[in-house]
């Protein structure tokens, strides 16, 4: 049931899941040292984690930088994403900062996908969404549960309310506890693919255990993977060679 988006030339939401490796300099020097490293395997996408940024308070270094990293990587397609320390990332700012430094993003023209919070406040994420739209930026809004696995049917919810609210790319990770727990995420990827989803959707089950969330999205309905180059974002990222290679091998089977 789930469409079928492209940007830059890469579709998402068909064939095999598509790739992204994020970017977590803390530094201009260091982002665009690992910008060029990124180049060279060749992701479909690349995310720049901001929260990771030492001067993300500083909107002119976080637009000269993007300048930068856009640069080094002007074909893929590049998501701008701050992480708040409530949903894994590295600190918090203010709803105000957040949503301004969204919104500088978007009007800088560099970012092709903005990652928007999806508990950030309903204000808050209609303004960005309405924003990004206006400027032909795509949305990811995303949920990121370190705490646990919610059951099958708030996980579902969570994805039918970001679509609701406008979000190109519904997103939630959750941590499992527990085997089990990695068998809800990926029945309610299925579920909402097939009854709710009318475009593509990203989920992933963290850690060791909800390794095999991130390489059977083409069976169960992810269409974004996220995998490692230098440092991993978030716990449980393959190696973008390994991860490639599984990705493959299980297309072959289908």
């Amino acid at each position: 049931m789930s469409g079928i988006i492209t940007v830059k030339q890469v579709a998402l939401g068909e064939g095999l899941p598509k790739i992204c490796v994020s970017l977590v300099g803390t530094t201009q020097d260091e982002l665009e040292q690992e910008a060029r490293e990124l180049a060279l395997l060749a992701p479909d996408l690349v995310e720049w984690r901001t929260d990771f940024f030492a001067e993300v308070e500083n909107r002119e270094a976080v637009l000269e930088t993007l300048r930068r990293i856009r640069g080094i990587l002007p074909e893929l397609p590049l998501i701008f994403t701050f992480r708040s320390a409530r949903e894994g990332g590295e600190k918090d700012i203010s709803p105000d900062a957040y949503l301004a430094l969204n919104l500088a993003a978007v009007e800088s023209g560099l970012a092709d996908i903005i990652d928007v919070e999806l508990f950030s406040g309903e204000a808050l994420v209609r303004a960005a969404v309405d924003a990004a739209h206006a400027r032909g930026v795509l949305v990811i809004l995303s949920n990121h549960d370190f705490a646990g696995t919610p059951p099958q049917e708030e996980i579902v919810a969570r994805l039918r309310r970001a679509q609701e609210l406008g979000g190109d790319l519904p997103k939630i990770a959750v941590m499992p506890q527990r085997p089990e727990d990695v068998l809800t995420l990926l029945a309610a990827t299925c579920e909402m693919r097939e009854r709710y989803g009318d475009r593509p959707i990203i989920t992933m089950s963290m850690a060791g255990a909800g390794v095999i969330s991130r390489l059977a999205g083409e069976i169960f309905g992810s269409a974004v993977t996220f995998g490692a180059a230098r440092k991993p974002s978030a716990p449980g990222q393959v190696a973008v060679a390994e991860l490639r290679r599984t990705l493959e091998l299980l297309h072959r089977s289908l």
